[in-house]
């Protein structure tokens, strides 16, 4: 499903796939998907998740199907509909839905953030909510629907537990990551790692404005000499937000580190292009914490 998008760098702009289950909009980024394929009949694995289907090759890569309506708690898939098949923090899985309607290309300054009446930081399980013709479009966060299913997926904060007795180290690292669980578990994660001068923000907008602050009263190597992104945020995403660092004459100094679970081959090369200093897949902290030694010069 490559589109003319993924060849754009920095629009702030993404395509969000619209399907539909029980008579409910819902959204996928469209970034994050391989192909859309007819059902077909699954392997059922013993003991599994409940959400979890089976598992089926439709080439020679075994994938993972999801019941996405049992995930919603919408009742059972049945025969039928589709298969929207996915890779992200290095996992290829497939999503079965009713049916998909089609792609809207969206700013991702129309995203709205569900307040903690639809989406609180522990359970909630979509990201934001378009408008689109009249109609709610509800975005799910896939990545904590698979973590919720098997929480080997997520964060692996004992990475650094393994990493042994490091330093306290006060360099002031800047975060931009939407997601209010992982946020919590990376500053829990980057604590234990020694770095202990964070400062975290929800969107790239509110990295933005930070770092425009902290250059118009000249304090910004006392707030900031690293930055860490996710990409998929409401506001402004983090391509948008990289950009942006990597052409101020002033800014484009400060290391940027992509963290996203969106990071593949083709948005590698966005990433490249842009000028991130490095990119890296979730759940993989451990590797954060050593890319961060290595672009501030730090010996763990």
């Amino acid at each position: 499903m490559e589109t003319k998008i993924l060849l754009e760098n920095g629009t702030n702009e993404l395509e969000v796939l619209e399907f539909t289950l029980a008579g409910n909009a819902y959204g996928i980024n469209v970034a994050k998907i391989r192909e859309i394929i007819p059902y077909q009949p699954v392997t059922p694995v013993p003991n599994a998740h409940p959400s979890i289907e089976g598992v089926f090759m439709p080439r020679d890569v075994m994938i993972t199907a999801i019941d996405l309506k049992n995930c919603l708690q919408r009742g059972e898939s049945e025969s039928g509909g589709l298969f929207i098949v996915t890779n992200f923090n290095g996992l290829d899985m497939a999503f079965h839905v009713d049916q998909v309607v089609g792609i809207h290309r969206v700013s991702w300054t129309e995203i709205i953030k569900p307040d903690s009446t639809i989406s609180n930081s522990d359970d909630g399980v979509s990201t934001g909510i378009i408008k689109k013709n009249g109609k709610l479009i509800i975005i799910l966060d896939f990545e904590k629907i698979v973590t919720d299913i098997n929480p080997e997926t997520g964060l692996k904060v004992q990475e650094i537990e393994e990493m042994g007795n490091r330093n306290r180290n006060d360099t002031p690292i800047l975060i931009a990551e939407d997601s209010a669980l992982l946020n919590k578990l990376m500053v829990e994660a980057l604590h234990k790692a020694g770095y202990v001068n964070l400062t975290h923000t929800e969107n790239g907008q509110q990295a933005w404005d930070l770092l425009s602050q902290w250059k118009t009263e000249g304090k910004l190597q006392e707030n900031v000499q690293c930055i860490i992104t996710d990409i998929e945020m409401p506001q402004m995403d983090g391509h948008r937000l990289t950009k942006l660092v990597k052409t101020d004459d002033v800014l484009k100094k400060i290391p940027v580190i992509i963290f996203s679970s969106l990071i593949n081959e083709e948005m590698r090369r966005k990433g490249d292009a842009l000028g991130a200093d490095a990119q890296l897949t979730k759940p993989e902290i451990g590797n954060l914490v050593r890319t961060i030694d290595g672009v501030l010069g730090i010996e763990a």
